[in-house]
């Protein structure tokens, strides 16, 4: 299946390992079979990775462009998404983590960082509302 990709005027992507640069215009272009393709806003760096979801994220970064050394890297996979399992209760987290691990079982690594991305604008979200009541119950205590 093609993937059509669209890149913003002097953003920066990686194909195969090599570091591109869009024209002044954008680009857009079809891949037609399976090669390793990352956009800029896609990048993470290991420091970043500091919440459950996003240590996720970095593993199934890593594998995405290591692809020969995927089994050096699934065991720590593996062991943040059984953490992040045990760690919750809601239901829909779960299936995400589930739908993850299927997709990078059947190496669709882009489609499961994709998904993953979705988790962290979640866990960004749930961290803010804790944050927020914390706040809220150290005021009172406070007083």
């Amino acid at each position: 299946m093609p993937l059509k990709i669209n890149v913003k005027s002097g953003e920066k992507f990686v194909v195969n390992g090599a570091v591109m640069v869009a024209g002044n215009k954008g680009a857009f272009f079809w891949l037609r079979n399976r090669e390793t393709i990352l956009l800029g806003k896609d990048v993470m760096q290991e420091s970043e990775a500091t919440t459950p979801s996003r240590r996720i994220y970095f593993s199934i970064l890593v594998m995405y462009l290591d692809q020969e050394n995927v089994n050096k890297y699934r065991d720590t996979f593996m062991s943040y998404v059984e953490d992040f399992m045990d760690a919750t209760t809601f239901s829909e987290v779960r299936r995400t983590l589930l739908h993850i691990v299927e997709d990078v079982n059947s190496k669709n690594y882009y489609r499961a960082m994709k998904t993953c991305k979705a988790l962290m604008t979640y866990e960004d979200e749930m961290l803010k509302v804790g944050t927020n009541e914390a706040q809220s119950e150290a005021a009172h205590v406070g007083n």
